[in-house]
């Protein structure tokens, strides 16, 4: 779901990109009872999960549901911020 994403962080998108969007987030949201608002609450989850872990860049963190056939998909782009090493003396 790009779109809606795009429109998180404020990037332009055309009128019939975000009815198409609109439509497959309606399509995938019917088939897995997920709403907007618990993609949110799993993405917060995720974030908070992963970062314990590894240092990440929560505002490009990409959440998306999609579609291939009978089959969906919850896919997570989470970029990693670089490790900083040490020097060792």
């Amino acid at each position: 779901m790009p779109g809606f994403w795009d429109r998180v962080f404020g990037r332009e998108t055309t009128s019939a990109q975000q009815a198409k969007e609109r439509l497959k987030l309606v399509l995938v949201h019917d088939r897995t009872d997920i709403t907007p608002g618990t993609l949110e609450v799993l993405k917060d989850e995720l974030i908070a999960t992963i970062s314990r872990h590894v240092d990440i860049d929560p505002a490009a963190v990409r959440i998306e549901m999609s579609q291939d056939g009978r089959e969906q998909r919850l896919i997570a782009d989470i970029p990693l911020r670089p490790v900083r090493r040490r020097r060792v003396s």
